[in-house]
């Protein structure tokens, strides 16, 4: 069917044209003491008394997959940037999200829980806390310590051990008789920042993480034929597996073909590592978010690496290590490839920040520094998505160092709009509308909260809307408004800014105004602050000189692109597009007119990211050449 190009007018009516796009954001209490203190700036710029603290991790852990025993050390130094003198440490134990009697929002089976994590010493600069100094409270510890002032730093020793989980696989657990993914496994130093001091939200299984920027040096000790793949770079590969393997995996850091670093017949022979009792394996992961590891004893395991720095040539490995059962699998390492490829070079066109990706044959579907837990699928199309989806996350919130307990939609509505983006790049026949008819339903019911509510807080549909669709929605829109040039400049523009650091959606906001050239508060404050309906129709329709009128009415507050396909009386069709832009003088209808001398029959309004509720009077029929 033929597409025509046609020109169109976008004329704006209504009774509220003098509203000023120059609105101010509503600006929280803890955000506005920010301001004052010079932690943060109205421009969006990191405040000239910006700080963060940070620690170098020393972990080492003896795991067996045969006991799921995991007993560790932790050596931290911690690094007091902040300008308070800190009398307390909180600390992280997620693990204990399976301890008995603790509160969870995510429902285990009884036998899947345990006694949680066992801290048998914490030792400070040389000296031993006492017992009674150390509270634990579900997922969170506290430890009295002696006045840390600013600008000094703590060494800690913490001897700790737990059991992983067998079943009720939520993040990390065992996979299947040999294989595990090991996430969360040790005490961590919790996020003291500058706007609310201790990071104090328990995990409950629900919402996510919040880490400070560290160093971290792993080593990992299983017992042999065990692989272990993890978050850095592996420091020892030839001391840990066989020759011809550690010769394939350097292979694959320096071509663009896929290497089977472990085949079929490597498993069948059982020569995969080294032939010792046990293997200790070394990783070293510098200014990351977290350390994850997982391991297996029968996985196969593909690699690729490509550049994704032309200026340096700097390149970045990707493996897929699976279970070979898993068909779906084998196409994976591609999935995984052409993400870091388009991530680099088209969206959000910037080089891949780390060294490696291993997507991981899991029980989950879920993110960590350099690593993905992803479950098998069926679909082609869901493998595509959700490779997409989880490899995403490696900028938001990974590189950007976002608060996902407060903010899953800082880092989960960039990975969705990554999906829109990217799946197409992959696969061209493949549309994707994921959450656009749960935006609609739902908007302006009583789950429907605005995107800004604290994850928290969230309820009923709008714990998926607010957090995934609704949010890319919104990126989506301001992206398509201002063309990608200009997008792309304000985005970089924030990556610059806040990477390695923690933005708020406030220093978002601000920071895509300024790189962009233009205050978006207009768009920020109604689809990201306010309430409503996303709902418009088409009002009616009315013959001009040289063509058509087409009215278009917004039902809410929200601003929606409008699109619009006409069919004409010889078979033709046009599309009219028109951004948000519309929308942006505070009007509730527009005036599309249309240049043409044929005779139009029909006219539906809608495409597949609008998220319009109510389409019954998306319709308009030619009434007026009759």
């Amino acid at each position: 069917m033929l597409i025509k190009r046609i020109s169109f007018l976008i004329f704006s009516i209504g009774l509220s044209s003098m509203v000023s796009a120059q609105q101010s954001l509503p600006v929280l209490p803890e955000i506005q003491a920010a301001y004052a203190k010079g932690t943060r700036s109205v421009s969006g710029k990191p405040g000239p008394k910006y700080w963060q603290n940070t620690a170098n991790y020393d972990l080492k852990v003896n795991f067996n997959p045969e006991t799921r025993a995991l007993k560790g050390v932790v050596e931290v130094v911690y690094y007091n940037n902040s300008p308070d003198t800190l009398k307390q440490l909180w600390f992280k134990l997620y693990p204990n999200l399976y301890k008995k009697g603790v509160e969870r929002n995510t429902k285990f089976n009884d036998r899947d829980l345990h006694e949680g994590v066992n801290i048998a010493a914490i030792v400070a600069d040389g000296r031993e806390i006492a017992q009674t100094a150390i509270t634990i409270e579900g997922t969170n510890m506290k430890a009295t310590i002696a006045p840390l002032a600013p600008g000094k730093q703590i060494k800690l020793k913490i001897d700790y051990q737990y059991d992983l989980n067998k079943g009720s696989h939520m993040r990390t657990g065992q996979v299947d008789e040999g294989s595990h993914f090991v996430a969360y496994f040790f005490p961590r130093i919790a996020v003291y920042d500058d706007i609310d001091g201790w990071n104090k939200f328990p995990y409950t299984g629900d919402v996510e993480f919040y880490n400070d920027f560290c160093n971290f040096k792993g080593e990992i000790t299983v017992p042999k034929n065990f692989v272990v793949w993890a978050t850095g770079d592996l420091m020892n590969a030839k001391q840990v597996l066989r020759k011809d393997i550690a010769a394939r995996l350097a292979k694959a850091e320096k071509v663009d073909e896929v290497i089977d670093v472990i085949n079929d017949q490597d498993l069948a022979n059982k020569a995969v590592t080294a032939d010792q009792a046990f293997n200790t394996w070394k990783f070293d992961a510098k200014n990351v978010t977290d350390f994850v590891f997982a391991l297996s004893d029968h996985y196969l395991w593909k690699s690729t690496s490509l550049v994704v720095d032309p200026k340096t040539g700097r390149r970045t490995r990707v493996d897929a290590a699976f279970n070979p059962i898993h068909k779906d699998y084998y196409e994976v390492i591609d999935f995984a490839r052409q993400t870091v490829h388009a991530m680099s070079y088209s969206f959000p066109k910037w080089p891949y920040p780390y060294a490696h990706e291993t997507i991981f044959d899991g029980l989950d579907q879920m993110e960590y520094p350099m690593m993905v837990n992803d479950n098998p699928v069926e679909k082609r199309q869901d493998a595509i998505t959700l490779t997409i989806h989880e490899i995403f996350h490696t900028m938001f919130p990974f590189y950007m160092g976002i608060n996902e307990t407060k903010y899953a939609w800082m880092d989960e509505g960039w990975a969705t709009i990554g999906e829109w983006l990217i799946a197409p790049m992959i696969d061209t026949t493949m549309v994707d509308e994921y959450g656009i008819a749960a935006t609609g339903n739902s908007s302006g019911t009583k789950d429907d909260t605005p995107i800004v509510t604290l994850s928290t807080e969230l309820k009923g549909a709008g714990t998926f809307t607010n957090s995934y669709p609704k949010p890319g929605l919104g990126y989506l829109f301001v992206k398509d408004y201002l063309g990608d040039e200009v997008f792309l400049k304000a985005l970089h523009h924030y990556i610059k800014l806040w990477n390695g650091k923690h933005p708020t959606p406030y220093d978002f906001f601000n920071s895509m105004n300024e790189g962009s050239g233009k205050n978006l508060n207009w768009f920020w404050k109604r689809w990201f602050f306010e309430e409503g309906v996303t709902d418009m129709s088409i009002d009616g329709v009315n013959k001009t000189a040289d063509g058509y009128a087409f009215v278009v009415r917004n039902k809410s507050n929200k601003p929606l692109p409008i699109d619009l396909k006409i069919t004409y009386e010889d078979g033709s069709t046009a599309d009219v597009h028109k951004s948000i832009g519309v929308w942006e003088s505070g009007d509730n209808k527009v005036i599309v007119n249309v240049v043409t001398n044929k005779k139009f029959v029909k006219v539906v309004m809608g495409s597949a990211h609008v998220p319009d509720k109510d389409k019954s009077d998306n319709v308009g029929k030619n009434t007026v050449d009759n």
